[in-house]
């Protein structure tokens, strides 16, 4: 056991301060490849960044263990490519430049506040969602820079740093526990997990069982925080597991048709051939119809009567 341990203890950082790459450079590389950043959502490096430069922030105050502190450090680089790619290759916007260019340039022009947009669940000034390029590597340095100054003004207050960084820590562990969250609601709105690589998911699993060995064995500082927002991301992370297993895998889906529709009963089986039956009848009916149109060069092209609407006659 005391062997596992010092393993452990010696692979699981090594894999920690090299997740970032680990986990997010396919990502990157298929979408620089494919020239295409559909299906991949910007609050991804939006959350990893936040949460990364506030756990940088958060290592005077606590001095955790270094490895944590590296991967914080790699994960902003990592994120940065990740986001530039992501904007280069997404589709152009319709403007570029003036007002449009710079974070919360609605504040004035848009007719919503802050407080109606919040219950409305819209984002208030369209944050993170900008048209140009500019406003996010923006809100980026000018977030960077506050905490700069903050890091200046409050750290020659020993009375009151020790608060302050504890708070830097909860709030960045916590944000970036959230991170599966978005994932998992979209999975559940379209029973599906288009567009989410298999090979994140391996390492989010691969990483989050090392950090839970590493974090209740480790004999360095792993301040509680990392502990407590570790567990909660790892029950996450395990909930889009199943989630993949369910609806990306034959088993996982015949698994989820049984228990939806009560284990394929006599009557829902009975149910679904007759519906069946009446789709094949109505198909050959339709294509009865349009035969007998085809071959009939002396039927009138003029309608009698105003077609229905979002009729199929209308789409075509």
């Amino acid at each position: 056991m005391s062997f596992f341990t010092a393993f452990i203890g010696f692979l699981a950082p090594l894999f920690i301060a090299l997740s970032p790459v680990l986990s997010y450079g396919d990502q990157a590389l298929a979408m620089h490849r494919s020239k295409s950043s559909a299906g991949f959502s910007l609050d991804i490096p939006l959350i990893m960044l936040v949460a990364s430069f506030l756990r940088i922030f958060y290592w005077p105050g606590a001095r955790y263990d270094t490895s944590l502190l590296v991967q914080s450090v790699i994960m902003v680089g990592m994120q940065l490519a990740l986001l530039k790619i992501a904007l280069d290759n997404r589709p152009s916007p319709s403007s570029k430049g003036g007002e449009a260019s710079q974070p919360f340039s609605g504040m004035q022009s848009n007719d919503k506040g802050f407080v109606e947009s919040i219950m409305n669940f819209e984002r208030p000034y369209n944050f993170w969602q900008w048209k140009a390029d500019k406003p996010y590597w923006h809100f980026l340095m000018y977030f960077a820079l506050a905490l700069c100054v903050l890091q200046l003004i409050f750290a020659p207050i020993h009375s009151f740093y020790g608060f302050y960084s504890e708070m830097l820590g909860i709030i960045g562990l916590s944000v970036e526990a959230t991170l599966p969250l978005p994932q998992i609601v979209a999975n559940i709105q379209t029973r599906a997990c288009k567009g989410f690589r298999l090979s994140v998911l391996a390492s989010w699993l691969i990483g989050d069982a090392m950090k839970m060995i590493w974090f209740f064995t480790s004999t360095s500082e792993i301040p509680w925080a990392f502990k407590v927002c570790g567990v909660f991301q790892a029950s996450c992370d395990c909930l889009l597991g199943l989630q993949y297993f369910l609806f990306e895998t034959q088993a996982g889906a015949q698994l989820l048709q049984s228990s939806s529709f009560g284990g394929g009963s006599s009557s829902g089986h009975g149910q679904y051939h007759q519906m069946q039956q009446m789709q094949e009848n109505n198909w050959d009916n339709h294509h009865n119809h349009q035969s007998e149109y085809k071959h009939n060069p002396t039927r009138s092209i003029t309608p009698t009567r105003r077609p229905a609407p979002f009729s199929d006659d209308d789409a075509e």
